[in-house]
């Protein structure tokens, strides 16, 4: 059985760069209302969750949840930001991705005198922590303790559903060519260990890893998930693998990259829907 979803990027590649322009100096005292601009799409669905949509001045490529964001001005995208564009949009804070923006990027932006700001974490959790240090920045604490309260309640509710079902033996594809996958310090890894699975490459290092499809079929995991993307099926070429145990039992599934990829609270409903294939593979596994 294979299930579509709606495709988005899960990795991305490249340094970004900052074209040339004479340095800035912004003030490091925080305002009640500040002028924001984030530096991941993940970000700005996190800035309206909070309840700041109100302070958000620009955002990057790729921000296109809620509506409202894809009414603000670019900045750039994954490969470069534009310095001029920033300057113009007078920000007090530069909200980056921990781990995702590199250390060059928020390096040269603070020499420049910006305000920068790291959101994120390596877990399931560290979703609420976001919206909570978000709340306090911008000076919507109330509403962003409530969506960070309403996300716990909700993560954990999923946790202790699945806790005690039958492990799964998993495998999620990030890319076909090359054949990446998540290893256990990956968001994916993690929600499908929280719904009973098991990361048949958790312990590769890294957040992905290249694997070889000679790798794949000996690992013979029950289940196997990717991201949909472009105009075919990126796991139609498992199909030829009949003796892999997933294919023999048709649990081959797509899921919507936007909801496993971006560390916001519409995670949860990528949780949900990992959660989901992998029961249904149990109640439709022949063993």
């Amino acid at each position: 059985m294979i299930c579509r979803g709606w495709f988005a990027p899960v990795l991305m590649a490249g340094v970004i760069s900052l074209a040339s322009f004479p340095g800035v100096v912004r003030a490091q005292t925080p305002v009640s209302s500040p002028r924001v601009i984030t530096l991941a799409p993940h970000l700005a669905e996190l800035v309206y969750a909070a309840g700041a949509g109100d302070t958000l001045v620009g955002t990057v490529e790729y921000s296109d949840f809620p509506d409202a964001a894809l009414r603000l001005p670019r900045v750039g995208d994954a490969f470069r930001l534009d310095r001029e564009r920033i300057l113009s949009l007078q920000p007090d804070l530069l909200l980056a991705w921990q781990g995702g923006t590199p250390a060059a990027v928020i390096e040269q932006l603070r020499g420049d005198g910006y305000q920068v700001v790291l959101i994120g974490g390596p877990s399931l959790a560290s979703v609420a922590d976001a919206l909570e240090q978000i709340g306090r920045l911008t000076g919507h604490s109330d509403t962003a303790a409530r969506s960070a309260s309403t996300y716990r309640q909700a993560l954990a509710a999923l946790s202790e559903r699945y806790a005690a079902r039958a492990v799964r033996r998993t495998f999620f594809q990030v890319s076909e060519r090359p054949l990446y996958t998540v290893t256990a310090a990956q968001i994916i890894s993690q929600a499908i260990t929280l719904c009973g699975g098991e990361n048949v490459f958790a312990d590769l290092p890294g957040l992905a890893a290249q694997v070889s499809a000679e790798s794949v079929v000996a690992a013979n995991p029950q289940v196997m998930m990717a991201t949909a993307g472009g105009d075919g099926d990126p796991l139609a070429r498992w199909e030829r693998f009949e003796d892999l145990a997933a294919v023999r039992d048709g649990h081959l599934y797509l899921v919507n990259g936007d909801l496993v990829s971006r560390p916001g609270p519409r995670l949860l409903t990528g949780v949900a829907q990992i959660c989901e294939y992998l029961e249904m593979s149990r109640t439709g596994s022949s063993d």
